[in-house]
């Protein structure tokens, strides 16, 4: 596993000031754990961090899909973000994970956008579901896209799973550019 630089580091450690703010004042937010991701992190690496907020360390990481509509074909990785429906683009913002239910993908959990940037999320049908397609391990190329939703390995999903349905409180996933 890499380890990430000072600059991402820097950026985790600027979205986790901003959730344990949020959830310092709305009761209901889980104070233990966090979700992030940083899409400026290339797709074939890990860039979906597992915080715990109490000890302040990443957990556990793993792979995640953007959306298709975010590719610019630009090198460099320049990925563009919408909120607006059919764009299939992902969306930064910070997001509430919400019930689970059975989807096309099996168990996924539905994403409520607590931000102007992704307030179209449960109207987009943006969730957090695994895919086959996606791989466990870290890769040196691009992996597969999503329609917009975070979509991870089947092994990361799982992981994920237990700790959000062994949560008492609602778990915080922040998505960042």
């Amino acid at each position: 596993k890499e380890i990430l630089t000072e600059l991402e580091m820097m950026r985790l450690t600027d979205h986790v000031s901003e959730i344990k703010t949020f959830t310092a004042t709305n009761r209901g937010y889980s104070k233990n754990i966090a979700f992030l991701v940083d899409m400026k992190i290339k797709s074939g690496k890990n860039r979906f961090f597992v915080y715990d907020l109490e000890n302040n360390k990443i957990i556990d990481q793993g792979l995640v899909a953007h959306g298709s509509g975010s590719e610019t074909g630009i090198k460099g990785d320049i990925l563009q973000f919408s909120n607006a429906p059919n764009s299939n683009c992902t969306s930064l913002g910070r997001y509430s994970i919400e019930k689970s239910y059975k989807g096309v993908f099996g168990k996924a959990f539905r994403l409520s956008g607590l931000d102007q940037t992704n307030n179209n999320a449960l109207k987009r049908a943006i969730v957090l579901h695994c895919y086959k397609e996606v791989p466990d391990d870290e890769k040196e190329y691009y992996i597969i896209n999503s329609h917009g939703c975070p979509m991870v390995s089947e092994m990361f999903f799982k992981r994920l799973e237990k700790i959000i349905d062994s949560s008492d409180s609602k778990i915080m996933l922040s998505v960042y550019y």
